[in-house]
């Protein structure tokens, strides 16, 4: 039974010991050293790191109790160890953060294969939920992973938060959290079951809290649990056991979400302010500039190497005075005001031989009197030696990015085991350099928000093989990035108009796509891109064409799938196929004839029901050899029962690659009325909404003209019946005297 694999520990820590002693949220995570034999009565260790936020006593001493499961007595070897990391200095109690880690010895036999350790206690800082005890649960699988891939053990998703996060109520619209998972699993962020927060939804896929409407003043706290799922299928096995862990399927959120690997805690506290009179960042809020890392980011250090990280903030009308910083024990920080409302951070840690295989995550934040910046969140992978690093030429352009790494820095470097951040893009080589070309929003390139300018990241790294049990490759790691003036045409161009597609790959060299809208059915007059967002109306005849662009001469193009989703991302649980499997899906979808490196299409338009008013369109496109009857290409449509695995030929065809085009704005149409006719037809949409505004004047004036004279005349009846009654009186008067 696979939940007999799972290590459940339940962590309720009492930090509530004094009246004036709160608790603010934390998380725990745990390492498992060495390797865990699958068919044995394993006796080992397993450790664990927490930290706990506070305001007013971060250091605090636990006693952890094992209450079920077998832990080999209830002593811990190291006993736990709790520093405090980080701490405002102004007296004022504003924040601190503990980390605590200690190692537990348990015995995994087949009758009990799990353990609980449990320290209950209380308080949430007061706050608007009205919660006050809190319990922190995770859950562990012991079990190795065996197939695809060399046997591993299951590494659960990594996640942290700065002590205190401040925001005004009306400034507060996301909350990014980190969520990163070692082994490139499937992440899912829930709130736990029968638990709502009035105005907040969560983003499960981008672990992201959304504003719906605006939050009361004062403390809301949040629990959050942090899944990892296989990304495919993946078969398990323990001591007697074996089982499968399931990857999820689009439609999971309307069907049972499958047994995660582990489930993770974090707990923090939002603390909603005042509002202010302005939430641009850099005015009151402060705002990250160049060279901060974006959030997300993954960094590199190496035992007893120093580790180094540079953020930089400007505020125009508030002074930062300090960083909040979640991080490690021995991490240094130091502040430099540099003149003009900007301030640098710098952190230092240097890691020792304990954190060996462990990723770290570090979060921080700039703190003013009046409000606080985004938190960013970045992950520290130790290793036992740095990675190799080169000198890199990158070239930069509107529409793509050039790299190009000498060898002479990279020695014994074999070409063909690097790769960008998204995996499925390689480099080429010449003599002298290794290269890569790609385009702005491919290849896993980031795009930030550095105040000052756009910056757009990517990485170059090596990797080893899937069935690899050793290696003897250096580590490589290269980061760069292109920096574009805000005054550029770059920002309208990435997020408005997205045709030209670059990649690299080592048996295709550098190869692209270009996916356009044309006016008509003849394919020749493209769209053009100030027209971006495309405003249709439904039904409209929409027409498209994809290009493929490569220096090999016999290539040709396949578009395997089309799909439509209300957002531009090609994840979103929403979707609708229009081609799935190289298959038309949709009735109105009609291809016309082209080269073999050309795909021209159109389909008519549409909108997803609901408040939706907008669609994109993503397909992904594979690039072929001609003449190769076993490509992916040659095979066309393919049934669920002949679709075959692609890994079989790699070097035949290229990698999957998405591409998106849109937004397609829906526009609602204008419906002139029967009598509106012109001698030769119909008059225009602007005849017709000239002439409704015109018999609306006329009317407003018919109708302003009879209330005038109605005024009038009724001013006259009350002036004649008002004298009327006067000269009776008057006559009654003298009659009586």
């Amino acid at each position: 039974m696979d939940l007999g694999m799972l290590l459940l520990l339940v962590l309720s820590s009492a930090v509530c010991h004094s009246a004036d002693s709160t608790y603010y949220g934390g998380t725990v995570r745990c390492t498992i050293p060495g390797y865990m034999p699958p068919d044995s009565k394993w006796t080992g260790e397993v450790q664990f790191h927490y930290r706990e936020n506070g305001r007013d006593r971060c250091e605090q001493q636990f006693s952890w109790e094992c209450t079920s499961g077998y832990c080999n007595g209830s002593a811990n070897r190291q006993g736990p160890v709790v520093q405090t990391t980080d701490k405002d200095q102004s007296g004022q109690n504003l924040w601190c953060q503990s980390e605590g880690h200690f190692t537990r010895n348990f015995t995994r036999d087949q009758k009990t294969q799990s353990y609980t350790l449990s320290d209950s206690g209380c308080c949430w800082g007061s706050n608007v939920n009205g919660k006050t005890n809190w319990t922190i649960h995770t859950e562990v699988d012991l079990g190795l992973r065996v197939s695809p891939g060399p046997p591993t053990q299951n590494t659960p998703p990594v996640t942290a938060t700065v002590p205190t996060l401040r925001v005004p109520q009306n400034c507060f619209s996301t909350l990014p959290l980190l969520a990163y998972d070692p082994d490139g699993d499937d992440v899912r962020c829930h709130f736990p079951v029968n638990v709502a927060h009035p105005n907040i939804t969560l983003d499960r896929v981008q672990c992201t809290l959304h504003a719906t409407g605006r939050l009361a003043v004062g403390l809301h706290v949040f629990e959050v649990l942090l899944q990892d799922h296989p990304t495919v299928d993946v078969n398990m096995t323990g001591y007697k056991s074996n089982y499968t862990r399931k990857a999820l399927n689009e439609s999971y959120a309307s069907n049972p979400t499958p047994t995660p690997f582990s489930r993770v805690p974090l707990q923090f506290a939002v603390e909603i302010q005042p509002a202010l009179s302005n939430c641009l960042p850099g005015y009151i809020r402060p705002q990250f500039l160049t060279p901060t890392p974006s959030h997300g980011d993954v960094h590199h250090a190496a035992v007893g190497h120093l580790y180094q990280l540079e953020a930089r903030v400007k505020t125009a009308h508030a002074k930062t005075f300090d960083f909040q910083v979640s991080g490690p024990s021995n991490m240094t920080k130091k502040i430099r005001d540099e003149g003009f409302g900007v301030t640098r951070l710098f952190l230092g840690w240097i890691p020792q031989e304990r954190h060996l295989r462990q990723n770290i995550p570090i979060c921080f934040t700039a703190e003013t009197n009046e409000s606080q910046s985004e938190m960013r969140c970045v992950v520290v992978v130790v290793a036992k030696a740095l990675a190799l690093t080169g000198e890199a030429n990158v070239s930069c352009t509107e529409n793509r990015i050039s790299i190009a790494v000498s060898k002479a820095y990279l020695p014994g470097v074999d070409m063909k085991w690097l790769r960008l951040a998204d995996s499925s893009c390689s480099l080429t080589s010449n003599q002298t350099h290794i290269m890569g070309t790609m385009s702005l929003k491919t290849c896993g390139t980031k795009m930030e928000d550095a105040g000052d300018f756009m910056v757009l990241k990517n990485e170059i790294n090596s990797f080893d093989a899937v069935n690899a049990t050793i290696t003897r490759r250096n580590r490589i790691h290269i980061g760069f990035s292109c920096r574009y003036p805000k005054t550029f045409s770059i920002s309208n161009y990435y997020q408005i108009h997205s045709s030209n597609y670059m990649f690299t790959e080592s048996n295709f060299g550098s190869f692209g796509y270009t996916f356009e809208v044309f006016k008509d059915s003849k394919f020749t007059q493209k769209v053009d891109p100030s027209a971006y967002p495309v405003k249709v109306k439904l039904m409209d005849r929409l027409y498209m064409g994809i290009q493929a662009q490569s220096d090999l001469p016999k290539v040709q193009l396949l578009v395997e799938s089309c799909k439509a989703t209300p957002d531009d991302s090609a994840s979103s649980s929403l979707f609708y196929d229009l081609i799935k499997d190289g298959c038309l899906k949709d009735e109105t979808v009609k291809v016309y004839p082209g080269n073999r490196t050309q795909f021209y299409f159109e389909v008519q338009a549409f909108k997803f029901t609901g408040s939706y008013d907008q669609v994109f369109l993503t397909c992904t496109v594979i690039l072929c050899e001609v003449g190769n009857p076993n490509s992916r290409c040659d095979q066309g449509c393919l049934n669920k029962a002949s679709r075959r695995r692609r890994r079989d030929l790699p070097n035949g065809e290229t990698d999957r690659h998405y591409i998106t085009q849109g937004p397609f704005r829906v526009v609602r149409e204008t419906q002139p009325s029967a009598d509106q006719k012109t001698g030769a037809g119909e008059k225009t949409g602007a005849d017709v909404e000239a002439t409704y505004f015109l018999r609306s004047d006329m009317g407003t004036i018919v109708f302003a003209g009879l209330f005038i004279m109605t005024v009038i005349l009724l001013t006259v009846v009350v002036v004649y019946f008002l004298k009327k009654s006067r000269a009776e009186e008057h006559e009654a008067l003298i009659a009586y005297d």
